[in-house]
């Protein structure tokens, strides 16, 4: 749920949208919450876009059950993550806590994990139905570059059942 200053203003000039960031230490977040403790009402939200965030988060099950609990039935999420799509499961260690050794193990200081191909499973286990969506590749190099997108990442499109409360 980290605000991106680009995805912000945009979100902002939109009149019939209503748009809240937030992250736990980022200065332009509009609230500051624990993403593992999201202090919002069940099925309140639409919409939820979480871009590399849950790499970060120790409890990550958690903090996907916590997303899955906001989001309306019949609502939709974006929960994107860096996968290794080489790597068959998820690379973690909790005993792995010194920066240096995280990013020796996990290619960034602050990461926790190194999600692979169980990502999309570990999504329906907190309650998601989840497509994968290869469109980036539909997209030009020029629009690819222009967003800074990865033209090789899939987009994990998740939902919530209309039938479900929770």
């Amino acid at each position: 749920m980290l605000p991106c200053i680009f995805l912000q203003k945009k979100c902002k000039k939109l009149k019939k949208l209503n748009y809240i960031s937030v992250d736990i230490l980022s200065p332009i977040a509009m609230v500051k919450m624990d993403i593992r403790n999201i202090s919002f009402s069940n099925n309140q939200f639409d919409c939820i876009i979480c871009y590399h965030v849950l790499e970060h988060i120790l409890d990550d099950e958690k903090a996907m059950r916590e997303l899955y609990r906001i989001l309306k039935p019949g609502g939709w999420a974006i929960l994107q993550s860096p996968i290794d799509y080489n790597r068959e499961k998820t690379l973690e260690d909790s005993n792995i806590v010194s920066p240096n050794e995280r990013e020796r193990f996990f290619g960034q200081k602050s990461h926790v994990r190194i999600y692979g191909q169980d990502y999309k499973d570990r999504l329906e286990k907190a309650g998601f139905i989840v497509k994968l969506d290869n469109y980036v590749r539909e997209l030009g190099n020029n629009i690819i570059k222009k967003y800074g997108l990865d033209k090789n990442e899939s987009i994990y499109y998740c939902t919530k059942s209309k039938s479900k409360g929770n």
